[in-house]
This record gives C-alpha cells, sequence and structure tokens, in this order.
C-alpha cells in the first residue's frame, strides 16, 4: 500500500479481526435473540406481548442508519482492541429481534407437541421440558441462523470501520482497508488494494452456501 505493507498480509491478519467480530456479534444476538424468543413462546401472555412489541420495533429501524447513529454517540477515541469489544457488542445487541422473531415462532410449534403436553401432565417442570424437548429442536435451526447473521455482521463491521467508526489503524480491518477507496486514484491505478472487497465476497458466500446444506439437511429430517 502507500506505506509499504504487503497487502496479502494485511488481507489475512485483517480477516481475522472482521470475521472475529462477525462471529462475537452472531453469538450475542443469538443469545440474547433465543433466550427472549424462548420465553415469549413458551410462557405468552403479556410477555409474548411485551417482546414481540419490542422486536417490531427494532425490525421496523432502519438498520444501517440505527447502527451508524449508535456508533457515533459512543466514544470514537478508544483503544482498537475497547472498539473491537464495543463495535460487536453495539452489532449483536441491535441484532437479536430476527432471531427471537424466529425461535419464538419454533417455540410455540413444539409446545403443543404431544410428547411436550405429555411431559407437561406427568409433572415436568418448565426448565426440564426447555432443556430436554424445545432446546435440541430449536438448536439446529439456530446454527443455520448463525450461518446467515455472520456475513451480515462482518459487513456491518466493514462499513463501519469503513467511515472511520469501527476498527482503527494501525490495526487492520477489511473495513478500514478498503476506507483507501474513497480515493479515485486509488480506484483507477491501485486495484489490488480491493483485495480486502473480494476476500469479503467469498466469505460471504461460503457462509450463504453453509447456511443452505444445514437448511436441506434440517428440512430433510423434518420429512
Amino acid at each position: 500500500d502507500g506505506f509499504g505493507r504487503d497487502e496479502f498480509s494485511r488481507v489475512v491478519y485483517g480477516g481475522q479481526i472482521s470475521v472475529a467480530a462477525g462471529i462475537v456479534a452472531t453469538l450475542i444476538a443469538l443469545i440474547m435473540g433465543s433466550t427472549l424468543g424462548m420465553i415469549a413462546g413458551y410462557y405468552g401472555r403479556w410477555l409474548d406481548e411485551a417482546v414481540m412489541g419490542a422486536t417490531e420495533l427494532f425490525l421496523s429501524l432502519p438498520w444501517l442508519y440505527f447502527l451508524l447513529g449508535v456508533r457515533a454517540f459512543l466514544p470514537l477515541h478508544l483503544s482498537p482492541l475497547r472498539t473491537f469489544f464495543l463495535l460487536t457488542c453495539v452489532v449483536g445487541l441491535i441484532g437479536w429481534a430476527k432471531p427471537a422473531r424466529l425461535i419464538r415462532g419454533l417455540v410455540l410449534s413444539i409446545r403443543s407437541r404431544n410428547y411436550v403436553l405429555a411431559a407437561t401432565g406427568f409433572g415436568a417442570s418448565n426448565l426440564y421440558v426447555v432443556r430436554r424437548h424445545i432446546a435440541p429442536e430449536v438448536m439446529g435451526n439456530l446454527l443455520t441462523q448463525a450461518a446467515l447473521l455472520i456475513p451480515q455482521y462482518i459487513a456491518a463491521e466493514v462499513t463501519l470501520s469503513f467511515f472511520g467508526l469501527g476498527v482503527s489503524e494501525p490495526l487492520p480491518s477489511w473495513g478500514n482497508m478498503l476506507s483507501i477507496l474513497q480515493q479515485y486514484s486509488v480506484l483507477t491505478s491501485y486495484r489490488w488494494l480491493m483485495a480486502p472487497a473480494g476476500a469479503l465476497l467469498i466469505t460471504s458466500v461460503t457462509y450463504y452456501l453453509l447456511a443452505d446444506a444445514l437448511h436441506s439437511r434440517l428440512k430433510s429430517r423434518s420429512t
């Protein structure tokens, strides 16, 4: 690049930062979403109404602009490590709504099945029913959701870093490496600096293929 640094090494190292941000944010979103979704689907009533109301609110917000606004409101001058964890927490906490709605629908379906009703009739506790019957059914769908969400949250990290709100130099990430493409001369004369965009595309396609394979496997099991 313009500072004489090896572009391939920075793409590989920056990929670790960007992919790790996507994975950690996905874990936060799935843990929060699955917990709230199970509570809403299993207990219903006012808990269901409250969780689903919050879900509709989060889903109706313009995701990208809301994320940029929240991140811009937070402190900008932080160490790269703190910025990384702050970024992943913000992305994960914003993205809980879709998993919550999906898990809530699954739990509503599973709760009405005969073996769950039989376990409840024999006096099984709510914790036992959730752990023994509901959680195993939900786990496969969570894996599919993870494969779909990880590339989205990697793209979120790349977007924030591209605009200078994420991981900053000298620590590389695909986002801050692509920020140099805002200069027209780079686009026309130094096209190898677009390598992080190719890496992002390959990573996203790989995860989407994985999600499709997991979905097909779950569908074949159900039939």
